[in-house]
Formats: C-alpha cells, structure tokens, sequence
C-alpha cells in the first residue's frame, strides 16, 4: 500500500489496517488517524510513536502487556498474531532445544514477576543469544528504566510491521 493510499483511508479503514502494527492495540491506530496526512514513512511512525508517549501510564502498560512472551505459552501453542510468529522464527525462537525453551520462559517468569509486563525485545534486530543476554542486564533495570526500554523495543517493532504494509 502507498502512502498517499493510507492518507486518504476512511479512519475504519486505517485503524483495520494500521492498528497491527501495535500488538492487539488497535487505539493508536485509531487516535492518529486525525493526524493525517503523513508527508512521509517517518513522519507516519512519528506521530504513532508520539501517540503512545503522550498516553497514560496505563494506557502504555496496556500495550506492552498486550505483547507475548518469547517462547511462551501463546507461541508454543501456535496462537500468535501472524507478525509475531514470523518475528519470533526470524531471532530462531522456532527451533528452540527443550532446555532453550526452559531457560526463556524462565527468564520471562522472573522478569514478569518483577515488573509486571512481558520482556520486550524486537526479534527482527535480535537472536536468541542476544536475547537471552539481554535478560539478566535488564533485570537489573528499575521498573521505570524498563518501561521506557519496552516502549522504545516496541516502537522498533512498530516500525518494521508499518513497513511491511507500506511495502506490500
């Protein structure tokens, strides 16, 4: 889809289409539509991510516990959205050893158990070694610090997935 495409989409429209970019929110979709038109990809992204940071707490919190946990329950059950099953077999989460699947969900029970909220890590840019090396750096972050790196992750993801649209 072009740009000037998604520009002059009804907001349903946009929303159908925009909204997976965030995981199961289709609400920022649907709060920036009013900002169109978008002069360009990054000004599109821009004014999601803005759309995001300028939301409550909760909101936020919302959106990241909308995200799966890597080598969850969800994907082990092959219930994921499309996107993130294939952003999880791109890191090699598919092809996991039963002891590597013991140590993600191990780590997603600890971090969980601190935070409140799924570990959030763009698969796209990240293997599972550098996943499971990101765990206990991060687990040593406030909840805060943690918050703000799991937006920034989930602002990454975003950005790949509305390529994808732009580029299909």
């Amino acid at each position: 889809m072009t740009l000037l495409a998604l520009n002059n989409l009804s907001r349903d429209e946009f929303v159908r289409i925009v909204g997976p970019v965030f995981e199961h929110s289709p609400w920022i979709a649907d709060q920036t539509w009013p900002k169109r038109p978008f002069a360009n990809f990054e000004t599109l992204l821009r004014a999601l991510c803005e759309t995001v940071h300028n939301s409550r707490e909760d909101k936020q919190l919302g959106l990241v516990r909308a995200h799966p946990d890597l080598v969850g329950r969800a994907a082990l059950e092959g219930k994921l959205t499309g996107a993130s099953t294939s952003e999880q077999a791109s890191a090699g989460l598919n092809t996991l050893t039963a002891e590597e699947i013991s140590t993600f969900q191990n780590f997603n029970a600890a971090y969980r158990e601190r935070f409140g909220f799924p570990f959030i890590i763009c698969a796209r840019l990240n293997k599972k070694e550098a996943m499971l090396q990101a765990f206990p750096v991060r687990l040593k972050h406030s909840r805060e610090q943690e918050l703000k790196t799991a937006l920034e992750e989930i602002y990454k993801i975003a950005s790949f997935r509305l390529h994808d649209i732009l580029s299909s």
